[in-house]
């Protein structure tokens, strides 16, 4: 008998070479090198999660197709959400040429690093969000707590499209802010049909991290977009900043842990199938 389906529904590979990563600087130092299909397998292989999904690091189209070539390559790599300029004039020319690969299953501006927070309400990005609708692709939300009320603005316009937030809208944990991220992701769930990532809460819990502080936060996303719109990832290596790719895990497993197992398998795996239709 098979086990559980197991996706990792949020990794990253990049090449510094590329030279595209405007983020990713040398303070960064445990992250500051390559990460490939190489480096990620033997943790793959611990932990018993069979396929991924590979998610944009630099807004870039050649990012883009690095990742799909990756894909091509690297069989546990289900799908890739991708970079594409979606205020563009020809956005829907770019989105149809790559959408063409059977790889590529979402897109994601990486709207928290746009200076301008009404970015993403603009009339240009509106069409490329219906050219994302259009090719049946997911929309990957990299916001924080302050883009939320936009964020559901944004999807009242498109309730047709299929959107994913990554990182649980990255609560300020560390800080202990609750109280205007709660509201505002809830207002978020009750309205549209969205996903949200059970990934990236270490990292913004800072270095004395513990499940008892992310707790709340994710009783919070399971209570309201309920267990059937919650998706585990990882965002390694990212995650290692904080914590290990199985101590992530593990800490997500206890977390989970009162769930029933039916329930746990959706959000380790079949919820990121569904949304990625991979």
């Amino acid at each position: 008998m098979a086990g559980p389906r197991l996706v990792d529904a949020h990794q990253h590979f990049w090449r510094l070479e590329r030279g595209d990563y405007a983020w990713l600087t040398p303070d960064l130092a445990p992250i500051y090198r390559d990460f490939g299909p190489g480096d990620l397998a033997p943790l793959l292989a611990q932990t018993g999660i069979r396929e991924t999904v590979l998610v944009q690091a630099a807004p870039t189209v050649a990012e883009t197709q690095f990742l799909l070539d990756v894909a091509s390559t690297t069989p546990f790599v289900a799908g890739v959400v991708g970079w594409a300029p979606l205020d563009a004039p020809d956005a829907a020319d770019i989105v149809a040429t790559l959408a063409q690969h059977p790889a590529l299953k979402g897109l994601r501006p990486m709207l928290q690093d746009i200076h301008d927070p009404d970015w993403m309400l603009r009339a240009p990005v509106g069409q490329g969000l219906r050219t994302v609708e259009a090719f049946g692709l997911a929309f990957d939300a990299l916001v924080r707590p302050a883009h939320l009320r936009n964020l559901r603005r944004l999807l009242a316009n498109h309730p047709g499209l299929r959107v994913v937030v990554d990182h649980g809208a990255k609560p300020e944990i560390a800080a202990g802010r609750f109280g205007p991220w709660a509201a505002d992701i809830r207002g978020l769930a009750e309205e549209t049909r969205a996903w949200v990532k059970l990934s990236g809460l270490v990292t913004e819990a800072g270095p004395d991290w513990s499940v008892e502080r992310l707790r709340p936060y994710v009783e919070h996303l399971l209570e309201h977009f309920g267990p059937q719109r919650v998706i585990f990832g990882s965002d390694w290596p990212v995650v290692t900043l904080r914590a290990g790719y199985a101590e992530w895990l593990g800490a997500a497993e206890t977390l989970l842990a009162g769930l029933e197992r039916e329930t746990r398998a959706r959000i380790m795996g079949l919820n990121a199938v569904e949304a990625y239709r991979l």
